[in-house]
């Protein structure tokens, strides 16, 4: 207890980073629609941001893992936070530039400071969780900690999709990168303070032993793992997947007539759903497993997403949304489709940590690497949202749902069927 006490200033970091990590993960979603205002920009190429935000697990997984087993915690805190720094301040850059004189130039700046993010965004994924254990003194205390940190990772999530539609407001062909420039100057003063703090911050760490990448081959070898880690890879597409193009979807649809700053407003519930789900599943997370969790939530999100495709159009609803500058309560009439679509916010919430709870089990001394390789599958993300952004492009929003249902379909049939251990 007396050494938790003395580090109240790194556990606060942690947890503010914590929210940064979705903080900035989700910029990328809204500035999806900057990025189409600058000309004729196809569906898939708007979600560049996400492509290289995500890719860079694919790169950075393992290696983040080998990070900490050499200079531990701390320092590859560090080393995360000086990645992240650099990779604002490029996406920043982009803002600077004119689109109108050279599209490609931005797209290619905006497109590196992403991918330099993601880096940051991959090495405090896996530096924060057992970081906060270990700060809260491990067993329930350090649990205590990881929730809360789950918390606000939720809470940053809902407040960046209502700054970005604040930013944005009415998306024209004027609207522009540097229109995002408040929110990149604080994730960027976040990062610069959590730099200071954990620098003069005094953290006892264990020991790490090191990651032999031999160790792969070996946890690949467990059916139920190999499988989990397909199930992870699929997910990403579920969680960003659909509050993605339901934003899309309100900005984009003319008819509706509901600007940028409301649709922020609208998608923000979804993160606010996950938020509620998180501490549901906080609360019963000792008494129901893992398996029939993802059995209910998978089937429920198949419900709600099918009920969404095909809901009527033209049925409207009002939904309900918080003008955080006037702290004012505003209506908008959305399609039934979309509410159901939000509502699928209920069902990620609890899906990574059971997933992972399924896929781990009885694996022995590949743990560790196997958590390197779940953060690697985050790339999913990317590649599922290009997916879903090109059948959008030959569709329409609505029909590229079908994508999220097959994700669905597979976390399914992973909790029924593959999530049971053949060998330990």
């Amino acid at each position: 207890m007396s050494q938790q006490k003395k580090q109240w200033g790194a556990i606060i970091v942690m947890i503010a980073l914590f929210a940064m990590i979705a903080f900035v993960t989700n910029l990328c979603s809204p500035m999806a629609n900057i990025i189409k205002a600058q000309g004729d920009i196809p569906e898939v190429l708007a979600q560049i941001g996400n492509y290289g935000n995500f890719v860079a697990y694919l790169l950075m997984g393992i290696p983040a893992g080998m990070l900490i087993a050499k200079f531990g915690y701390k320092k590859t805190a560090l080393i995360g936070l000086a990645v992240g720094i650099t990779g604002i301040l490029i996406q920043w850059c982009s803002g600077l530039l004119d689109a109108k004189e050279n599209l490609g130039l931005v797209f290619g700046v905006y497109l590196l400071g992403a991918f330099i993010a993601g880096f940051c965004m991959c090495i405090l994924n896996c530096v924060v969780n057992p970081m906060l254990n270990i700060l809260g003194g491990g067993g329930n205390s350090g649990n205590q900690l990881i929730q809360l940190g789950g918390v606000f990772n939720s809470s940053a999530a809902v407040a960046v999709y209502i700054i970005m539609g604040a930013l944005i407001g009415e998306i024209t062909k004027d609207t522009a990168i540097s229109d995002a420039t408040p929110a990149l100057m604080i994730a960027l003063g976040i990062f610069v303070v959590a730099f200071i703090v954990i620098l003069f911050t005094k953290i006892e760490e264990p020991e790490q032993a090191p990651i032999d990448v031999s160790l792969i081959k070996g946890a690949m070898g467990y059916r139920h793992f190999a499988l989990g880690a397909l199930a992870i890879f699929l997910y990403m597409g579920i969680e960003v997947g659909v509050p993605t193009y339901v934003n899309m979807y309100l900005v984009n649809t003319p008819e509706l007539g509901i600007s940028a700053a409301t649709a922020g407003l609208i998608v923000a519930v979804y993160w606010f759903m996950m938020l509620i789900g998180r501490f549901v599943g906080a609360s019963i997370g000792n008494k129901v497993s893992s398996r029939a969790m993802i059995t209910t939530v998978s089937i429920a999100t198949l419900v709600l997403v099918l009920f969404g495709m095909f809901a009527p159009t033209d049925v409207l609803v009002s939904f309900p949304g918080i003008d955080w500058g006037t702290l004012t309560l505003i209506w908008a009439d959305v399609p039934l489709g979309i509410f159901s679509f939000l509502l699928v916010g209920l069902c990620t919430s609890v899906m990574w940590g059971a997933i992972f709870n399924m896929a781990v089990e009885g694996l022995g001394k590949y743990t560790a690497i196997a958590s390197g390789i779940f953060m690697t599958m985050v790339f999913g993300c990317a590649v599922m949202l290009a997916i879903q952004a090109q059948v959008a492009q030959m569709t329409d929003y609505i029909t590229s749902y079908w994508v999220v249902v097959f994700c669905a379909a597979y976390l399914l049939f992973y909790a029924l069927v593959g999530s049971k251990p053949v060998k330990k």
